[in-house]
């Protein structure tokens, strides 16, 4: 049996252009499949951790600079919005519609810092006019919770000469805003949650789920499995065509 086999091992042919290709394609393939099994896990540990903590009573302003991981943390504020300085966040859609989030500093008179508040997502389906949106301006008592963007946050930086409030940018850091207007506040986002002075609150925990990731994950895998039974078929079926037909010969030489 073990020279059987052996000898089966021996004649297998594939060719050298396809042994190249399964030997660059075949891990890449596997690595990719795993690559998405982690991110999967990744992406469930941040839905079960959103989840756990958006249950969770909120944390006062001060108690918030406290935190090591403020993440999905609800946080109760009262203070005042900074109707001056609004960003609207552009390409934002929802079922289907264009539409951008408006976004505002929030003075915390509890703690005493500057806080970027997103009070939700509103249409703009003509651009030609801009946005309509009110800012209360009395003192409020509202809960938000922290959004930390999955990865670094890419910022359209405007032109100080023609730069104009309120500001239409695809993205934004705090830091970068803070920055500008010559504050101290939080470094991450907070998210309002649904109030008289919000717009539409509902937003996706991850923009992919984990089982967009499993899926992707077999997906890579049946490549790669699909591409190791081509190559073997393919250096079997060579083996078939050059078996010699020795045999029939010799008999009739033999005659």
């Amino acid at each position: 049996m073990k020279t059987s086999i052996a000898s089966t091992m021996k004649r297998f042919r594939p060719g050298l252009a396809p042994t190249l290709v399964v030997w660059v394609l075949l891990p890449l393939m596997v690595g990719l499949g795993f690559w998405q099994l982690s991110r999967g896990h990744e992406k469930q540990r941040l839905v079960d951790s959103y989840a756990e903590r958006r249950v969770a009573e909120p944390v006062s302003g001060v108690q918030l600079n406290e935190l090591d991981d403020p993440a999905f943390r609800r946080v109760r504020l009262r203070g005042q919005l900074d109707a001056e300085h609004s960003v609207l966040l552009d390409n934002r859609m929802r079922d289907g519609k264009a539409g951008v989030e408006l976004l505002q500093p929030f003075h915390d008179q509890v703690s005493g810092q500057w806080l970027l508040l997103n009070r939700g997502w509103l249409p703009w389906p003509d651009r030609r006019t801009p946005p309509a949106f009110t800012t209360p301006g009395q003192p409020l008592n509202l809960d938000a919770w922290v959004y930390v963007a999955p990865g670094e946050t890419f910022q359209l930086h405007a032109d100080p000469a023609t730069a104009q409030w309120p500001r239409l940018l695809t993205a934004l850091h705090p830091a970068a805003l803070w920055a500008e207007l010559g504050r101290t506040g939080f470094a991450y986002e907070l998210r309002a949650e649904p109030g008289p002075f919000t717009y539409d609150t509902t937003w996706a925990v991850v923009a992919m789920g984990p089982e967009k990731h499993l899926g992707y994950a077999v997906q890579w895998f049946a490549m790669a499995l699909a591409l190791l039974a081509l190559y073997l078929y393919l250096g079997w079926h060579n083996t078939k065509k050059e078996k010699p037909h020795g045999n029939g010969h010799e008999s009739t030489q033999g005659v």
